[in-house]
């Protein structure tokens, strides 16, 4: 049995101010937190973001005769093969680049527990701010923007994590350039490692908490 460990965070409203505390038992999303999975995981996302396309021509490949340029011997020059060897300018590669899939998958369990351990040292690291609500009625950057100017996380990098996916608060967030804006079904331990700051709702977290919970009376 694992020792309840209470976390929490602020609760901020939209325009900053300061609504109490949002306190939980941090076991519910992991016992400890393994620095080798979070690695591990963070590696497998990085991977599977190479697009491997690179793709240089073999002799085989480049455009040109295959007629030997001349004969092999009596010339005085040195013997020579056609104009697409990798010798000669405008030749093939001779150790031609092929794409690669780079990509490859940890096994779900781990995957889950990963993000559930990135989330709960966001929250232990004080790094963690948990937004009381969290709407918008209208496309505007210039909400979003002073939101997160009078909360003092403008000038770092910044997760927001929503209930669901909400057009307007994706539109008026995407010309934000350390703002990175993610569904809470989404989320995963790539997104709140990479990203200085967390700013997630209220519902957000407590759909967070749930959906662990059921994990493990299901199991």
């Amino acid at each position: 049995m694992s020792e309840s460990t209470t976390v929490s965070a602020p609760v901020r409203g939209m325009n900053g101010e300061d609504v109490g505390s949002y306190e939980f038992d941090g076991s519910e999303l992991a016992n400890r937190i393994s620095k080798q999975l979070l690695h591990d995981v963070v590696v497998m996302y990085e991977n599977n973001r190479r697009q491997g396309s690179v793709k240089t021509k073999t002799r085989g490949e480049v455009s040109g005769s295959s007629k030997k340029l001349f004969r092999q011997k009596g010339t005085g020059n040195a013997r020579v093969g056609t104009k697409r060897s990798p010798i000669r300018r405008g030749g093939g590669h001779a150790f031609a680049k092929q794409p690669k899939d780079w990509s490859y998958r940890l096994p779900k369990k781990a995957i889950r527990l990963a993000t559930k351990m990135a989330l709960l040292s966001k929250f232990q690291d004080q790094e963690a701010t948990v937004l009381d609500s969290f709407a918008l009625s209208e496309v505007k950057t210039k909400t979003i923007a002073q939101l997160l100017k009078v909360l003092g996380v403008s000038s770092e990098s910044v997760l927001l994590v929503i209930p669901d996916y909400d057009n307007n608060v994706w539109l008026s967030g995407r010309n934000i350039g350390n703002l990175w804006i993610s569904p809470v079904r989404e989320l995963n331990a790539y997104q709140l490692l990479h990203q200085k700051r967390l700013l997630i709702t209220r519902e957000a977290i407590d759909q967070a908490r749930q959906g662990t919970q059921e994990a493990v009376t299901a199991s």
